[in-house]
């Protein structure tokens, strides 16, 4: 049985699935504009997801917090990639808090700034499933339909399929929020991509495996499989301090990515398979901060099992109604 099926890794990479639509690499530039979030703004909570920065996980954002000049942005994110690589094709990743959360006509005319610019070739929007309400969605809508040559994602952060969990994070909704929502971007043929962390308190390897086989009912484009990262300044580091739980440990996490990346269809490009805690936040695990090595050693334990995505992968995905 051939193991590696996509270019020189055991799983639907990325920059795989990049060389195959865009023909090379393309770079993803994290902006900022503004949005704020339900959990945030006292609609949900006041205090953010438990383990959500104040930065609204946007602290990799080009021009730093708060900043709405996109063109700026932009301009900012690829001299950056330019001083190390030679990309020129760039998705807009509008990252930090919930970014279909507000005037409907602002977000229109971002999303086509940014589409406007040549060297980018689409946008990924990050936001909940909760905040795509129908006048939102026809924004989407009319944006996916004015540059139908480029790419429109949206990103949703699911976290977990697990009561318990859910209410201990503070999502603020329910998994069938979040079906109803992949039902009304799929009939906008918009792709989705799917926020999972590992490691969240009270969860176990079973209780991750079902969230993936969950996942794997629906039309996924891409999925983000992220490490919990405890940060300063969240109600999840009170727990931590007050070891109310443990993070994992490198090994812990690269089993377990495994495991996931299995069970997994591979269908599914993976956009993400650690993330990033910023050094000047990041409580724990201090272990991350060194990506490039998790994943050399994430590869060499899958060449060493002969492991690849959907190797325990059973059936065909099934678009399951609400």
């Amino acid at each position: 049985m051939e193991v590696v099926k996509w270019g020189s890794k055991p799983y639907y990479a990325f920059d795989e699935y990049c060389k195959r639509v865009y023909g090379e690499k393309v770079y993803k530039i994290a902006v900022n504009i503004g949005c704020t979030c339900p959990v945030r703004d006292g609609t949900i909570h006041s205090d953010g997801c438990i383990f959500c920065s104040a930065g609204g996980s946007g602290e990799f954002a080009a021009a730093g917090s708060g900043s709405t000049d996109l063109t700026a942005q932009l301009e900012e994110g690829k001299e950056r990639i330019h001083e190390k690589y030679n990309g020129h094709k760039f998705i807009a990743y509008f990252q930090p808090y919930t970014n279909t959360y507000g005037d409907p006509d602002y977000l229109r005319a971002c999303y086509l700034s940014a589409l406007s610019d040549e060297e980018v070739v689409g946008i990924s929007i990050a936001t909940r499933p909760d905040c795509l309400d129908p006048e939102i969605c026809e924004v989407l809508s009319e944006v996916h339909a004015a540059f139908p040559e480029k790419s429109l994602w949206i990103e949703l952060g699911l976290q977990t399929i697990h009561p318990e969990t859910i209410q201990y994070i503070r999502r603020g909704y329910d998994n069938s929020v979040f079906e109803d929502a992949l039902h009304k971007l799929h009939r906008m043929q918009i792709p989705v991509i799917v926020h999972v962390i590992l490691g969240l308190p009270g969860e176990d390897r079973s209780h991750i495996l079902s969230t993936i086989e969950y996942l794997n009912t629906f039309p996924i484009f891409g999925i983000k499989l992220q490490l919990l990262h405890v940060l300063v300044d969240t109600d999840l580091a009170k727990d931590y301090s007050e070891r109310k739980f443990e993070t994992l440990t490198r090994a812990e996490y690269i089993s377990l990515l495994i495991d996931c990346l299995e069970h997994l269809s591979p269908e599914i490009v993976i956009h993400r398979l650690t993330g990033d805690g910023p050094r000047n936040l990041l409580i724990a695990p201090t272990w991350s901060t060194d990506k490039k090595n998790l994943l050399n050693q994430l590869l060499q334990e899958m060449k060493r099992l002969e492991s690849y995505q959907g190797k325990l992968y059973t059936g065909a995905k099934t678009f399951t109604t609400v």
